[in-house]
């Protein structure tokens, strides 16, 4: 039988994929045969991990993008499929996140921000994907959501709501694309310790209040979301839509 899981000859894109969940992605697709371009603000990170990204083997590519930009969004998703020659999965992962002021102090300021680039530039990157996929006839999009979709979070109320309006948008693509052979599913971590969390992950009254409540014991780390990548990307995953896949440790289940 072929493996379903070979990505050899197949190209994704992952935003985000300078650090954290998005490059622990990124390392996987490209060590599973995938050729990969990642996007990211800073440009010495972004060279940083396409160094590390290669040494699991394939064509890596680092563009820098600003997701808040429709226009950087539009520039660099023409620039990846040209380096590309064609994009079969997109991995919506580059988000920002903080625990706000108290929602009653939020600023509108704090509260756009986060949706410029965990909303908008989700909506533009999977726009220029799916114009990109439906002639093709193939493709797989993946939203990394989050589990705070689904729960109250305190302080962090714009940041659940962009998460949870994610999922909405992924299936509503996965109705009106999947004719076109174009599948779209979202991820929701639960806490792993990235560069967007671990100001406050590892502080002591978090520790003691957060960690007894996951059943594996551990915050999850960006390896944790390697083989999920993988497996959406490749073609073991072609019935496979509308769906949130929740990797949290049992988080959710405690």
């Amino acid at each position: 039988m072929t493996d379903l899981f070979d990505l050899t000859g197949k190209s994704a894109l992952v935003t985000g994929g300078n650090n954290g969940i998005g490059l622990g992605m990124a390392e996987a697709l490209a060590s599973a045969g995938a050729a990969v371009a990642i996007w990211g603000r800073n440009s010495d990170r972004n060279k940083e991990a396409v160094e590390s990204i290669s040494a699991f083997g394939g064509d890596v590519f680092s563009f820098d993008v600003d997701v808040s930009s429709e226009e950087a969004v539009v520039e660099a998703f023409a620039g990846t499929v040209d380096v590309l020659g064609h994009v079969e999965s997109v991995f919506a992962n580059a988000g920002v996140g903080a625990l706000a002021t108290p929602f009653g102090e939020m600023t509108t300021q704090e509260w756009q921000h986060i949706f410029a680039v965990n909303m908008e530039g989700v909506f533009w990157t999977f726009r220029e994907a799916v114009n990109h996929m439906k002639p093709r006839r193939t493709g797989s999009l993946v939203v990394t959501s989050s589990v705070s979709a689904g729960v109250g979070f305190p302080r962090g109320e714009h940041y659940a709501a962009t998460k949870a309006g994610v999922i909405a948008v992924i299936k509503g693509i996965a109705v009106e694309y999947g004719r076109y052979g174009i599948r779209a599913n979202a991820i929701a971590p639960g806490w792993v310790v990235t560069g967007m969390t671990d100001e406050f992950i590892e502080g002591d009254r978090f520790v003691e209040n957060v960690k007894p409540r996951i059943p594996a014991g551990r915050w999850g780390t960006p390896r944790d979301f390697a083989g999920i990548a993988v497996y959406l990307a490749s073609d073991a995953s072609v019935w496979h839509t509308g769906d949130t896949i929740t990797i949290d440790g049992g988080y959710l289940q405690y």
